[in-house]
């Protein structure tokens, strides 16, 4: 096999399609879980995606900053300090733990907070149900996410591809023998498939521990030795994964609002909406494996001080996802029934058909913004990659609000009003912060942008003699 070359599409790709693999698998997996529960029943599909979502939202702050910690381990890779590697990831890990304690007081929370949310009928308690099982997972999911980094960063996504696609069939089996009662399982309906996630959740943080305690890991990266609180370290991962956090939590609390402003309209509204949004994410997700790829190549040539090679990167991903994602904005437009016929039982044929209009036109709305959305992923993951992430902030606390929050909010809860409306607030969101995030991209500021530690070798004391020293930037 010949010599990858840098910023090549052989190296991209290499990168890049295990990620993308991961992310469809979890796709699958997601996809899967809510099709089952539209077979059992409407209001367990109705009150998935909700509860499932606020639930994500309290943990992807959290989620956000553990992450963080794979840009500093690619650009310590791509700078060649492999010792600095194993303690990075603990402080992730440590995070992680301390993140776990603070998310445990959700659980006794979980039916006051449906209940002052206000859908109508039974589906309070299921999302309820559904929201309590999946929080005794949250910590597992965090620590996987700290582990995961370590191969993320180093670019071994194979490993990561491997475990995530196990930890999917997994999920899918569990879920199905859960929610029917298959195998001698009860027939616990949506709390089976809460049990589901978490359980797999559990599995897959055990698998990513394991495999980073490799004792090779150990001899090159320091995985064992650096072991133990490193403050200055924390707080360094705190700067730059702080704003990270805020940004995904603030992003995934506009989407969370949003639809649960849209659920006030009613149970039509709201289970069509789910089913739109349940087909953008099964196609959206492969992005997030080339936004990951974007971050990881980004980071390791910013920390080998090659700009223009990770600028490279970015175009040539670029052109991969506007190909891929015209394909899919082009299918939901000519073929909508391909995707939604899946959804729904066959007890009320009259209720189904009518989410079913709906979320057809609905899914129009997603064609056009789906090409935007993933230019977002792909410039935010750019930005990040380099340490940008306070800007990325403040951009989404502003344009969530006032282009999605509070018009929807006006739209929904005040005047009742059409969800055609509020759907194209949503899109407006999506294509405006594309645009910002490019231009920001395309001024050049990220090129000198580092999170990491710059090794300078300074003369020493004595005549002849060099020593070396970190600088904190």
């Amino acid at each position: 096999m010949g010599e990858i070359k840098p910023g090549s599409y052989k190296e991209i790709f290499t990168l890049s399609l295990p990620l993308v693999v991961s992310s469809g698998s979890w796709t699958i997996m997601h996809f899967t879980d809510r099709m089952f529960l539209s077979w059992y029943s409407e209001d367990a599909l109705a009150a998935s995606l909700p509860a499932g979502v606020t639930n994500f939202t309290f943990l992807c702050f959290f989620m956000g900053v553990a992450t963080y910690t794979g840009t500093f381990v690619a650009q310590y890779f791509g700078a060649g300090q492999f010792d600095r590697i194993g303690r990075i990831v603990w402080q992730g890990v440590f995070f992680s733990l301390l993140s776990t304690l603070l998310l445990l007081p959700l659980i006794p929370l979980s039916r006051p907070l449906f209940r002052f949310i206000g859908h109508p009928g039974n589906i309070p308690e299921l999302e309820a149900q559904y929201f309590r099982i999946l929080c005794y997972g949250m910590g597992f999911s965090l620590l996987s996410s700290a582990f995961s980094t370590f191969f993320i960063g180093l670019g071994r996504t194979r490993v990561v591809m491997i475990v995530n696609l196990l930890i999917a069939v997994l999920n899918i089996v569990l879920d199905y023998a859960w929610i029917f009662g298959k195998w001698g399982f009860p027939r616990w309906g949506i709390r089976g498939a809460a049990w589901a996630t978490s359980i797999s959740a559990m599995i897959g943080a055990l698998i990513m521990a394991a495999l980073y305690l490799f004792p090779e890991n150990q001899k090159r990266y320091a995985t064992i030795s650096g072991f133990g609180f490193d403050p200055k370290l924390f707080l360094r991962l705190l700067k730059f994964g702080l704003p990270s956090g805020l940004q995904f939590l603030l992003d995934m609390a506009c989407f969370t609002l949003f639809v649960l402003m849209v659920g006030r309209l009613g149970k039509i509204e709201l289970a069509a909406t789910n089913i739109a949004f349940n087909i953008n994410v099964f196609a959206f997700m492969p992005m997030i494996g080339f936004g990951i790829a974007i971050a990881t190549l980004v980071g390791q040539y910013l920390g080998r001080n090659r700009p223009d090679i990770a600028a490279l990167c970015v175009s040539r991903i670029f052109l991969i996802t506007l190909i891929y994602m015209g394909a899919v904005s082009i299918s939901y437009i000519l073929f909508p029934n391909l995707y939604i016929r899946v959804y729904g039982t066959r007890e009320n044929p009259a209720l189904l058909a009518e989410i079913h209009r709906l979320a057809r036109i609905l899914l129009m709305f997603v064609a056009v913004y789906s090409f935007f959305d993933a230019m977002n992923m792909i410039y935010i993951s750019a930005l990040k990659g380099a340490g940008d992430t306070l800007f990325v902030m403040i951009v989404i606390v502003i344009c969530s609000l006032f282009i999605v929050v509070i018009p929807t909010y006006i739209c929904c809860v005040i005047y009742k009003g059409s969800i055609y409306l509020a759907w194209t607030f949503f899109s407006l969101y999506v294509i405006f912060v594309a645009f910002v995030f490019l231009m920001r991209y395309r001024g050049g500021k990220w090129k000198s942008m580092r999170v990491i530690e710059t090794r300078v070798v300074e003369l020493s004391s004595a005549p002849g003699a060099l020593s070396e020293s970190e600088v904190m930037r």
